[in-house]
This record gives C-alpha cells, sequence and structure tokens, in this order.
C-alpha cells in the first residue's frame, strides 16, 4: 500500500496557460459580441422592466469564454 502522508503529490497549477492567439481571438470575438449582447440587454430591460440583469459586458464575455475554445479546440 502506497503512503501519501509523507510526500503528498503536487496539485497543479489549475488550468492551461492561454497563448497569446487565444487572447486575440477573446478580444476579437468578444468586440464582435458586445453590439449584439447590448442589444440583448437593452431588449430584455425593456422586456422584464428591471436592471436586475447580467448587463452587457458580462453577457459579451461569456459569449467569448464559450466561443474561444470552441476554436482551440476544434
Amino acid at each position: 500500500m502506497t503512503d501519501l502522508t509523507s510526500n503528498t503529490p503536487r496539485r497543479g497549477s489549475g488550468g492551461r496557460r492561454r497563448s497569446a492567439e487565444f487572447h486575440f481571438y477573446f478580444v476579437l470575438i468578444f468586440l464582435l459580441a458586445l453590439p449584439f449582447a447590448t442589444v440583448r440587454w437593452a431588449r430584455d430591460v425593456m422586456t422584464f422592466r428591471t436592471l436586475d440583469l447580467r448587463g452587457p459586458l458580462a453577457r459579451a464575455w461569456a459569449e467569448a469564454d464559450r466561443t474561444t475554445p470552441l476554436i482551440f479546440s476544434a
């Protein structure tokens, strides 16, 4: 049986280091998603009559965060 109490395995740093190319595409997609996210946010504000929604920056950031890894996985 292995004794892990004295020499515990090290944990990884968490995630992969993202390259400059990844950041370039992320910024590009973020800037393209920003006008569409703003229109969607304004429409939702008028529909639900509340400002208690995620703003356009958060929506565009989430869209870029979902889309950019898809480019690098292909």
